[in-house]
């Protein structure tokens, strides 16, 4: 007799083969939907040329704002005003100050002693004196002068109307027949000579007034010219003392105290420290674009300090022009001569552009392509660049605000049309 298998089977419950189903279908949706969220990074790796980690690469977003178009230069601070004082004569120089001292307007810096042209100025004084008394004696003559022609008018005034009362008795008695025409005739000369010498008493009185006027004038002309004299040579020894023309610093001293100077040689140096300006060279390549009154910004100590190009030379120096640039506004404080300072020149002003960091994609792609990242992966677009500064560069065409780009060396990429980015 066979045995049954009764012995061996159990009983498997409805319930058990219901949670295995369901084990299977949930296993098999996690993989579809794994699959399903995992295409779209295998299809890049697919399609993508090659790949490469996104911590070696530097990436930029495309925003739209202002750009400057700058170029970044040194200077060095300078004194706007530091004159250099000259002898004026030969002479020996005594010094009051020393190198380094701060100085006043008006101090007193050096002396110049020049005996020769202090007996100079005592011998134009004595002659000015001289001339002063010799002008005074010739107005004094001339008033005497005077004095003496009115009195000899006045004299010949008399003798006229004594003339003129001699004339009318000689006509009575001419006419009563009391003296004869000859009397009469006597008078009438007398009366003629009389007026004659009057008249002739009168020209002379003007003539010695127009002649002792004329040499009062030219004594007084003599005066002024001697007067003018001797305040240029009072003018000359008063700059024997050299006087600051400014407060501030006494920079450098180029003689020694008690040395023997000639005229025109330099003895020393003053900074004016209340205002400074900077002195900068501009590459020859930017120096066309450089001009009277360009905007620039100096830095200093993390400030910016707002300015304008004051001066710019017409030459070329050493591949480099130099110029000058003036404060706009307040100075930084604490400025010193020939400190060194960062300056940037602003040669144009773009606004409400589209622009993005600068990097070296801009050389390596010649300014016409940028490698575009859009879902990881880079691809090469055409683009056209406008103004360049230090820092931005002026998308012209090509790209977009919120666009994100490569701006790291681009030539690694081999010219590659697609670059997965790992993050």
């Amino acid at each position: 007799m066979i045995q049954g298998t009764q012995n061996v089977d159990r009983l498997i419950q409805p319930s058990q083969r219901w949670w295995q189903r369901k084990s299977l279908l949930l296993l098999t949706a996690v993989l579809l939907a794994g699959a399903l969220f995992a295409y779209p990074s295998v299809h890049r790796w697919a399609q993508a040329d090659r790949s490469i980690d996104s911590s070696r690469l530097r990436l930029a977003t495309v925003v739209r704002g202002d750009l400057e178009r700058d170029v970044t230069v040194e200077g060095r601070v300078v004194a706007a005003y530091h004159p250099t004082l000259f002898s004026p004569v030969q002479g020996l120089v005594r010094l009051e100050i020393q190198p380094g001292e701060a100085v006043e307007r008006g101090q007193l810096l050096a002396t110049i002693a020049s005996p020769e042209l202090a007996s100079r100025l005592d011998q134009e004084r004595s002659t000015l004196l001289s001339m002063g008394s010799e002008l005074g004696r010739l107005k004094l003559s001339a008033r005497q002068l005077d004095l003496q022609n009115a009195q000899q008018v006045d004299l010949f005034a008399v003798r006229v109307a004594s003339a003129e009362r001699a004339m009318i008795r000689a006509q009575r008695t001419f006419d009563e027949g009391v003296t004869g025409a000859a009397d009469f005739e006597r008078a009438q000369d007398g009366l003629a000579v009389a007026k004659l010498e009057l008249e002739h008493a009168k020209r002379t009185v003007e003539l010695d007034r127009e002649r002792v006027a004329f040499e009062v004038r030219d004594q007084e002309q003599q005066v002024e010219r001697q007067r003018l004299a001797t305040t240029e040579l009072e003018r000359q020894v008063k700059e024997l003392e050299i006087r600051s023309p400014v407060a501030g610093l006494a920079s450098r001293i180029d003689v020694q105290d008690r040395d023997a100077v000639v005229t025109g040689q330099a003895l020393l140096a003053v900074v004016d420290l209340s205002v400074f300006e900077v002195e900068i060279g501009v590459p020859e390549g930017y120096a066309s674009e450089v001009s009277l009154g360009t905007a620039a910004v100096v830095l200093l100590g993390g400030e910016r300090y707002a300015g304008e190009v004051l001066r710019i030379a017409p030459e070329v120096d050493g591949n480099v022009v130099q110029g000058r640039l003036a404060f706009t506004a307040t100075p930084p404080q604490g400025l010193k001569q020939n400190q060194r300072v960062t300056t940037r020149l602003v040669l144009e002003a773009r606004h409400d552009v589209l622009k993005v960091q600068r990097g070296p994609f801009l050389e390596s792609g010649g300014g016409r392509q940028a490698y575009v990242i859009e879902n990881s992966v880079a691809a090469p677009r055409r683009i056209e660049t406008g103004a360049v500064s230090v820092s931005e560069v002026e998308i012209v065409s090509g790209l977009s605000a919120g666009d994100r780009i490569v701006i790291s060396d681009t030539t690694r990429f081999a010219g590659a049309e697609n670059i997965l980015i790992r993050n």
